[in-house]
């Protein structure tokens, strides 16, 4: 099969669309084809050498996948080989084949086409597991966003309208970008050039992707029992926190990341996502947010694009067969 190897650590160049051997499915895994893929923040950083896959996932880049089972390992219940699934990944989805644990695997929603589901699984368990799991948002609070018009936010804005009715702000970079997510729901947009954002809190919940240059504003905007979920660093990775704001306000700061988890834990977070994201989905209050889709062999133009944030929603690497 072909797969999108790294050279090196480098720059988009350093992706190559080259010949490697085909994977196996062991023991309770099974064996996609795959359709699609989408580029996540974190492909990015393992091309640039800071993010090794977990031990045993493939070498390639890619968190998430879309395609049709072709083959099941041992032990495998529930599947079928001709299904048409997408799959949260701990790595390997920039690839023609890829082998996945059944519990990470998710049936294609029904109204969503078999590419377009390579865009759910990585920002529907993120957002699922981070805002209603550990920061259980309730009906009505308010929640910032960080990047709205990301694929995790764009994810974000739409889960927390649909399941909580919750008051949604988030963070943009453009006129352009704020309309977007005005669209998908936001009740305020706040541009980062030159608005403060903790001048709109307080928020019950933040869910950010920057760490370290938003902390001591995040804490300070958030509300009496808020929770901070940081599941980026775009912002470094050092900051002083203050406990005592913590203890007044009686809030928590959790930071997460979802791909070196054990694999029961994961399971758990696709079942949740499969039977509370789903059905909206299916429903068409919830749907992805796709920004552009490319050949797979030309992942290095999309690492480009994702790189600028000239994007709104996902960028998908689809697999072209003759």
């Amino acid at each position: 099969m072909y797969a999108i190897e790294i050279r090196e650590p480098g720059g988009p160049d350093v992706l190559e669309w080259t010949h490697v051997p085909d994977p196996v499915p062991g023991p309770g895994e099974v064996l996609i084809e795959v359709a699609a893929s989408a580029v996540n923040r974190a492909d990015l950083l393992q091309r640039q050498g800071f993010y090794p896959p977990p031990k045993g996932a493939p070498p390639y880049p890619g968190m998430e996948a879309s395609g049709r089972i072709i083959a099941l390992g041992e032990g495998v219940t529930g599947w079928q080989v001709g299904d048409e699934v997408c799959a949260l990944l701990a790595g390997g989805g920039y690839a023609e084949k890829v082998a996945v644990p059944a519990g990470q695997l998710l049936p294609v929603p029904r109204g969503v086409s078999l590419v377009e589901a390579a865009a759910l699984p990585e920002a529907a368990c993120t957002v699922w597991s981070n805002i209603f799991m550990i920061g259980d948002l309730k009906d009505g609070e308010t929640l910032l966003v960080h990047g709205g018009a990301s694929g995790i936010g764009t994810m974000a804005i739409q889960l927390a309208k649909a399941a909580r009715g919750a008051k949604v702000l988030c963070t943009v970079g453009s006129p352009e970008k704020a309309a977007r997510c005005r669209e998908l729901g936001a009740d305020v947009t706040i541009d980062y050039h030159d608005e403060d954002f903790a001048e709109a809190g307080p928020y019950d919940v933040i869910l950010d992707i920057i760490g370290a240059k938003y902390l001591e504003r995040n804490v300070r905007s958030l509300a009496t029992g808020g929770r901070l979920m940081v599941i980026g660093l775009q912002g470094g990775t050092k900051a002083e926190l203050d406990l005592g704001a913590l203890l007044t306000k009686r809030a928590a700061v959790h930071a997460t990341s979802l791909r070196g988890r054990p694999l029961e834990e994961k399971a758990s977070i696709v079942a949740a996502v499969r039977e509370n994201v789903w059905p909206l989905i299916e429903s068409g209050s919830v749907r992805p947010v796709i920004d552009r889709r490319l050949p797979m062999a030309k992942a290095g133009e999309a690492h480009r694009i994702l790189e600028s944030s000239a994007h709104v929603g996902k960028i998908l690497l689809e697999i072209e067969r003759i």
